[in-house]
């Protein structure tokens, strides 16, 4: 059977491998479980329901909850089915944030999980006309449940829409994170994504029947694609929320998983809880502890040891490595990360331990993978995000920028590439590129291709383009209006946002001098020079009250967790002849501030 629809998947595995437990997760305290064939009923029910509200081809309805559940998929082949649009949401943010999204997109129905995201979406569909009702998919008093729309109904009427429906056809709109203003929707087809899935098939290190874990969020395309790659490959997939991973009574060890995707900062907590009880040991259990993990400093993949090192390896393995294992309940054979840079010494110290940890590469816009690091033998390099998917073709593009040698922007093409910003083709234009008659879209990052041992071209990303961080936890903080916001106090001169690939979110910031020497004189602080002030405790205490200040008016994870007062004067020139601080029109330059003030920011986070 051939999938070219993202609702066939599920049909793919009825007809191939059908299984009791396709997926579950954990409800009211105990683990249920739906077998393929309940998937299949109760999207068809959700089909034939959908029809009698009156919903069609083309009609936009959203998804909103706190945790993957199966509840989830069901909605979303039940909407695929008719043509109808999936528009997934996440739930931590504003009803604001909600209406212009549901405005945006013309949403007519929102379904939502628990918590406080009726309320929310309830708040926000006061300011959206095309919204007509919000149905839940818990059980709440006084509120539409969603299984109240099951109904039974014509199955060859069903089949003949889902027989129409085209893989060009759009399947999904996926609002991405705005930078200085609101979201744009990413328009992906079937085919988009599809044929993404196509190409990682292979390459994930499951087998029919095995067992995969699902925590990020799916109405991200990274998880979203990998729970159809999971289906179409007829594993078992179990929904869980990162709360309760890890412990003696964690979801790891009762579901033991094959196989999960994640983002580093989750394998970095990992780490910090392995390192932190190897220092609580003492003795020759510390010794052996940290002389096992010194070996793998020099990890590479693909890399035998022999002789003395492969008895070391063998001790070290059965003392310390399988420990770690069994804490990720014993069965794990490849970890997928993604969403952020994953730190080289983490894909070392797990890959080493047998965790294989392998990253990939992409955006919402290229639905997600445009590489991967695969599992086998010479498919995967450290330092790198992989080789180029099958149908994918990459280009560094150094035409425009001054860029290190071998760097440019990376270019990518491939059936995966988005159809466009929804309502917005002006955006669309401005992220594709076309050279000698053939269209590229533009990824905003910046990177360079690497030879493997085999011969295979690997994709090292350098720099981001776009002025836009991403935290190891995978989100995206826009630093420009942060940055904004602070400067309008009276204290601040300049301030730059830092948080690439760091676990929290912090700023370097150089005080307006003049504005300093006057709070000084008036709250008793001497005042000699800059450099003496910013050590004053009083000083640093008021510069904390600014962030204070202003934290609030962003999300938690854009608010300033650490900052450093900086002795200095950013400027677009240096009298000495040093690289300067700022554009010509005095706007940051972000990778020349990192290089200089690389160490202050270090300090921040260890």
């Amino acid at each position: 059977m051939e999938v070219t629809r993202l609702f066939d998947y599920i049909y793919y595995q009825q007809k191939h491998h059908p299984l009791k437990k396709s997926v579950g997760y954990k409800h009211n305290g105990a683990w249920t479980y739906f077998s393929t064939e309940e998937m299949i009923d109760a999207a068809n029910k959700v089909s034939h329901g959908l029809r009698k509200l009156g919903l069609k081809a083309g009609d936009k309805v959203a998804l909103v909850t706190y945790k993957n559940r199966p509840e989830w998929m069901m909605m979303d082949i039940g909407m695929q089915q008719l043509g109808i649009i999936t528009v997934p949401v996440y739930p931590t943010i504003s009803s604001s944030e909600y209406e212009y999204i549901f405005n945006d997109s013309e949403v007519k129905y929102c379904f939502v999980g628990e918590g406080d995201l009726f309320d929310k979406v309830k708040k926000a569909q006061a300011s959206v006309s095309s919204l007509k009702d919000i149905y839940t998919l818990d059980k709440q008093e006084g509120r539409k449940y969603w299984k109240d729309l099951f109904v039974d109904g014509d199955a060859a009427e069903l089949q003949a829409i889902k027989d129409a429906i085209k893989p060009e056809e759009l399947a999904t709109i996926i609002y991405t994170s705005g930078t200085t203003g609101n979201p744009k929707g990413v328009m992906l087809s079937h085919n988009n994504i599809v044929s993404n899935v196509a190409n990682v098939k292979t390459l994930l290190p499951v087998s029919k029947g095995e067992k995969v874990m699902s925590f990020l969020p799916i109405c991200h395309i990274f998880e979203r694609s990998a729970s159809y790659s999971y289906v179409h490959n007829c594993v078992e997939i179990v929904f869980t929320g990162t709360d309760n991973l890890g412990g003696e009574s964690g979801d790891l060890q009762t579901v033991k998983p094959h196989f999960f995707t994640t983002v580093p900062r989750l394998l970095e907590k990992v780490y910090e809880k392995i390192y932190n009880k190897g220092l609580a040991l003492s003795g020759a259990k510390k010794k052996l502890f940290f002389w096992a993990l010194g070996l793998t400093d020099n990890y590479v993949f693909d890399k035998s040891a022999s002789g003395l090192g492969a008895i070391k390896w063998s001790v070290a393995d059965k003392l310390i490595f399988s420990k770690w294992r069994d804490a990720l309940g014993g069965n794990v054979k490849g970890i997928l990360t993604g969403a952020a840079a994953c730190p080289s010494k983490i894909i070392r110290v797990f890959s080493a331990a047998g965790i294989p940890v392998r990253e990939g590469y992409g955006l919402t816009e290229t639905s997600p993978g445009l590489t991967i690091s695969g599992f086998e033998k010479n498919e995967a390099m450290i330092g790198t995000v992989g080789a180029a998917l099958p149908s994918v073709n990459l280009l560094i593009d150094a035409s425009e920028g001054d860029y290190r040698d071998g760097e440019g922007e990376i270019l990518a093409q491939g059936p995966n590439i988005m159809m466009g910003y929804y309502n917005k083709p002006e955006k669309t234009a401005e992220v594709t590129k076309e050279i000698d008659g053939e269209k590229w879209f533009r990824t905003g990052d910046i990177g360079k291709m690497i030879t493997g041992a085999g011969g295979k071209q690997f994709l090292r990303i350098t720099d981001r383009k776009k002025e836009l961080l991403k935290t190891s936890g995978g989100k995206y903080v826009a630093p420009a209006p942060i940055e904004n916001k602070f400067k309008e106090d009276f204290l601040i001169e300049q301030m730059m946002v830092v948080g690439e690939n760091r676990k929290f979110v912090s700023a370097l910031i150089v005080p307006a001098e003049e504005a300093l020497q006057d709070w000084c004189k008036n709250n008793g602080v001497a005042w000699t020079c800059c450099a003496d002030a910013i050590k004053d405790e009083k000083v640093h205490a008021q510069f904390q009250n600014v962030v204070n200040q202003f934290n609030p008016e962003f999300s938690h994870i854009e608010q300033i967790k650490k900052f450093t007062l900086i002795d200095a004067s950013w400027e677009p020139v240096k009298a000495d002849g040093s690289k300067a601080e700022l554009t010509p029109t005095m706007k940051l330059k972000r990778r020349v501030i990192l290089e200089k003030y690389g160490s202050h920011i270090d300090e921040m986070y260890t």
